[in-house]
């Protein structure tokens, strides 16, 4: 006999907080529904080399693996859908027309926990638009976002906006710097460190740090370094999304933003709440790779239940009503279509543990 204990990064979910994240999840997952896209459900696991191969910058050191006793080949259990739904859109559904709208929600488990989100076992919901990535679709995508977060009675959106390969773009041309010294200029940029762009001879990028923080000051702030057209484009993709969903929400900027978007391009983006604890999910830009070595345009955002859990959303009044022995069933079964919940007793000893009401007869009754 055990103490119960379970690894370190998962936990029991117990009442109310269970049902609360089932509700939350159907609410996201109805949402982003009613915008056109359909549900897919991957397995929790597969094949190792195909969790890696359908997005750049998948990487296999965040997968947890383990060798299918069947197949005797390496499985990994997922630690995001994207990856997944990519591989659905390129081979099972990839006859379909495009932009090809698909949506899902499930159990994701991370490899390592982080100090933000000490939990590994999270509940992932979301939305991949496919076969484009213009700035229309990124729109469209902030857009079902919103409105998925509004759903789960989320208030408070703020959307941090980021260039993911925007230093490495830089980089190769306009603002060179050699391949040696990449690993370190992204070091610098993360750490925020002059002192340490000067000294790998990247002094030119400080300014990208200084175009950091609440729109549209941020955004003025970079187009007043803007000299290459690599980086007007990008001013001015981000100035249309925040005009089109203008007023609904807040906006941030961190042009050298990386971390957590390993695969996206043209955008990502970071999605908080008030009264939430760090992110609620994340989205942008990105690629799926094709067993032909194509690479199809994609845009998409996921959520994360968990936090919304937390902070108390998804929880409703409890309706319970006691059934003591004896009682008319067909009124009890009238009383559940109603949305009420019963508790029937299965002795006269029974006691209302719990409940709110009483049912008298065929009428519950306050307790």
């Amino acid at each position: 006999m055990t103490n119960g204990l379970l690894p370190e990064g998962l936990r029991d979910r117990l009442p109310p907080q269970a049902e609360a994240a089932s509700r939350l999840l159907h609410r996201v997952i109805v949402a982003i529904g009613r915008h056109g896209y359909d549900r897919v459900s991957p397995p929790l696991a597969e094949y190792e080399e195909e969790l890696v191969g359908r997005l750049k910058s998948a990487r296999r050191q965040d997968l947890l693996r383990f060798v299918d006793p069947v197949s005797q080949r390496t499985l990994a259990l997922r630690p995001d859908i994207t990856g997944q739904v990519g591989r659905i859109a390129a081979t099972r559904l990839g006859h379909r027309p495009r932009p090809l709208r698909l949506a899902y929600g499930g159990p994701v488990l991370k490899l390592r926990a982080t100090q933000l989100r000490p939990e590994r076992e999270l509940t992932q919901a979301g939305a991949e638009l496919i076969g484009t990535a213009a700035v229309p679709a990124i729109v469209e995508v902030l857009r079902v976002a919103i409105e998925a977060m509004e759903a789960a009675g989320v208030t408070g959106i703020t959307i941090d906006l980021t260039l993911p390969d925007l230093v490495e773009t830089l980089a190769a041309g306009p603002l060179p710097v050699p391949t040696e010294r990449l690993a370190a200029l992204r070091d610098a940029l993360d750490a925020r460190d002059a002192g340490a762009l000067a000294g790998i001879g990247a002094a030119d990028y400080l300014p990208l740090l200084e175009a950091a923080g609440p729109l549209p000051a941020a955004l003025a702030r970079l187009r007043a370094l803007s000299r290459w057209e690599i980086l007007d484009q990008r001013i001015d993709a981000i100035a249309q999304i925040t005009d089109a969903l203008d007023g609904r929400v807040t906006f941030t900027l961190d042009p050298t933003e990386r971390q957590g978007f390993e695969y996206q391009s043209l955008i990502g983006f970071s999605l908080f709440a008030s009264g939430l604890r760090g992110e609620v999910g994340r989205g942008g830009s990105y690629a799926i790779l094709h067993a032909d070595g194509t690479a199809e345009p994609a845009v998409g955002f996921s959520l994360y239940i968990d936090p919304l859990v937390d902070a108390g959303l998804g929880q409703e009044p409890s309706r319970r009503v006691f059934v003591p022995v004896g009682a008319d069933p067909a009124a009890a079964r009238a009383l559940r279509r109603e949305g009420w919940t019963t508790i029937a007793a299965l002795t006269d000893d029974d006691l209302p543990v719990g409940c709110t009401h009483r049912m008298v007869g065929a009428v519950p009754e306050p307790l």
